[in-house]
């Protein structure tokens, strides 16, 4: 075997559950060989250099040797070497991801929290209520 569909050998490299799904990714073209987005249908050999778009996460791989079945992930990984510049993106990317803000932080409307709650009750007994009230005074 010396060349094998792109869909079928994402599949076997454990890239994609299925091998609709592989197909699906390709065509929205998320997935390129040697620089050239691809179809599913286009075949790949040994030493051809795949992008892949994964959510985040972008992945060069050069491929190492062809499968048309899918094995233990063992075997999947001997299948593709990722590129030194991916690992150093793919790690810039995680960290950056775990040192982000919380997004449910910048939210600054809602329902209020209980300790929001409590300020309100607290703001209350205090007289708030009765003298900063929304409604127009008329008198």
């Amino acid at each position: 075997m010396d060349k094998i569909r792109i869909d079928k050998w994402l599949w076997a490299a454990r890239f994609y559950k299925t091998r609709s799904l592989a197909t699906d990714e390709i065509g929205k073209g998320r997935v390129a060989i040697n620089g050239q987005s691809a179809k599913a249908s286009r075949e790949v050999k040994v030493g051809d250099m795949v992008s892949t778009r994964q959510g985040d996460i972008n992945r060069t791989l050069k491929i190492l040797a062809l499968s048309d079945q899918r094995g233990p992930a063992p075997v999947a990984q001997a299948l593709y070497e990722e590129t030194p510049e991916s690992i150093a993106l793919r790690e810039k990317t995680s960290l950056q991801r775990r040192l982000a803000r919380e997004p449910a932080l910048s939210i600054e409307q809602g329902r209020p929290t209980k300790r929001n709650r409590r300020e309100l009750e607290k703001a209350k007994e205090v007289g708030w209520n009765s003298r900063w009230s929304a409604s127009l005074d008329e008198g």
